[in-house]
């Protein structure tokens, strides 16, 4: 299968400064994309689509922005779009969370996990999905997790606004596929990223977690960024609304 040609479209990728994000950005661009990369570190923004732009020689560009703050979600909306003169690709990327147990979870750490997780790429989504859609077509995907899918103790926030997420995925596809926009959600388990790390990074706490995946092994980001770039391209043409399980088999037990 020849790989994934995504010459002229433009993308804009949510927490691309590190971890997942910053893989996606890469793989699109080296798919062809001319990729905006949002984060809230400037400096590292900087430092990767630079670099990002030095390998596969793609136009690049960085916008910060607070996903916790709608009014900022709202401006990046809009500069993002005019940074390339359009988008025809959304990924929804940046996530956080505040692993703790149910009683224990403050309502600061509930209410940014639902800003930042369900709040922005949602807005996101319905903002940049619109235009796509006028302007003739388009891709979203959201980036969830395998923690909207099966419960995980320690992630009442996070499991709650990822499974939100992909239920607000369902509703783009209906609503935009007529209009040649597709909406699709991955589920990663546990990625070793930075954030992956500290959560998962002691072996006592993450032997539990890999004895139930039948692959017997945590994921990459750039498989998490393959998965994105196919979803976008004209091979997944026929795919919306669907929910990518990337998870080494650990749903199907």
């Amino acid at each position: 299968m020849p790989a994934p040609d995504l010459s002229g479209r433009r993308a804009l990728v949510t927490g691309a400064s590190r971890g997942i994000g910053a893989a996606v950005a890469d793989a699109l661009a080296a798919a062809g994309a001319a990729v905006v990369l949002h984060g809230r570190d400037a400096a590292l923004l900087t430092e990767r689509a630079q670099a990002i732009a030095a390998a596969h020689g793609a136009r690049t560009t960085t916008l910060t922005a607070d996903l916790a703050d709608p009014a900022a979600v709202e401006r990046l909306a809009g500069e993002a779009w005019d940074a390339l003169g359009g988008l025809d690709i959304l990924v929804n990327n940046a996530g956080i969370t505040f692993p703790a147990l149910a009683h224990d979870q403050t309502l600061a750490e509930w209410d940014t996990t639902m800003a930042v997780n369900l709040r922005a790429p949602a807005l996101l989504a319905a903002r940049l999905g619109a235009r796509m859609a006028d302007a003739g077509g388009g891709s979203i995907v959201n980036v969830s997790s395998l923690a909207g899918l099966r419960a995980l103790t320690e992630h009442y926030a996070y499991c709650a606004s990822k499974a939100a997420l992909q239920m607000a995925t369902k509703v783009l596809a209906l609503e935009l596929g007529p209009r040649g926009v597709r909406a699709n959600s991955v589920c990663p388990t546990v990625v070793l990223t930075e954030m992956g790390q500290q959560v998962w990074g002691e072996q006592a706490k993450a032997a539990p977690m890999l004895a139930r995946i039948p692959t017997g092994r945590f994921g990459a980001p750039a498989e998490v960024a393959a998965a994105v770039v196919w979803l976008c391209s004209d091979a997944a043409g026929m795919v919306n609304g669907a929910e990518l399980a990337l998870d080494g088999g650990f749903s199907v037990a």
